[in-house]
């Protein structure tokens, strides 16, 4: 991410949002006396408001020279944004860290490639052509995630926003019957599941955040 305002500045590498980035406070930064008191005269208090200037505006606010202003941004942005980083590393950070679980998704050669299945509180792409079974692998899903734990599953609820008008309960139950016949069979048990996932096929955007997220879906959330 190259947060400098200056074309000439080399880019800075980061991880960080960039709100974040952007709103780190110049009195944070540990800066030259001399340019700190500089910039806190002019009042520019944050990364963004030095980076986001153009170079002839910044040395005309700051009444200093170009090597003044270009000492400024390369300062600023040294403390606003986070040192370059390898994939390595942060392959090996998040191994650290630790991914906050997975949802085994009961497909061995995917699991095992995925290091044990869907990783939870993270947002996964689904992708492929048309035919190819993504619908099919949600619906699988979903029902993964409303399975008890003593099964597998998370033991929760489901969210699923049906666009394209293809979800079928009816291929949810086949795939629910062949995936899980031990669940299945216990009486009530399927319908408690299918109790848990909430369908919605909003129109559009507008249509999704006024019909569904107030207060369709807020009232689901707390009554469950």
């Amino acid at each position: 991410t190259k947060i400098s305002g200056f074309p000439s500045s080399p880019p800075v590498a980061g991880v960080l949002p960039a709100a974040e980035m952007a709103n780190k406070l110049v009195s944070d930064m540990c800066l030259p006396p001399h340019l700190a008191h500089l910039l806190a005269a002019r009042r520019l208090t944050t990364a963004k408001d030095v980076l986001s200037l153009p170079e002839v505006e910044l040395m005309s606010l700051l009444d200093a020279g170009l090597a003044t202003a270009r000492d400024a941004v390369c300062r600023v942005s040294e403390f606003a944004c986070p040192p370059c980083q390898t994939a390595l590393a942060l392959l090996e950070e998040r191994v650290r860290l630790g991914g906050g679980g997975r949802l085994a998704t009961t497909l061995c050669g995917l699991d095992e490639a995925l290091g044990g299945g869907i990783p939870l509180g993270k947002l996964t792409e689904v992708v492929g052509p048309s035919g190819i079974g993504k619908t099919q692998f949600c619906l699988k899903l979903a029902l993964l995630a409303t399975l008890p734990e003593c099964y597998g599953g998370l033991n929760g609820r489901v969210v699923y926003i049906d666009t394209e008008s293809k979800f079928s309960s009816r291929r949810m139950i086949e795939i629910g019957q062949k995936s899980f016949p031990q669940i299945f069979r216990q009486e009530g048990l399927a319908q408690k599941m299918a109790g848990r996932i909430l369908v919605m096929r909003p129109a559009s955007l507008s249509d999704f955040t006024k019909r569904y997220i107030f207060p369709t879906l807020n009232q689901w959330i707390v009554e469950g």
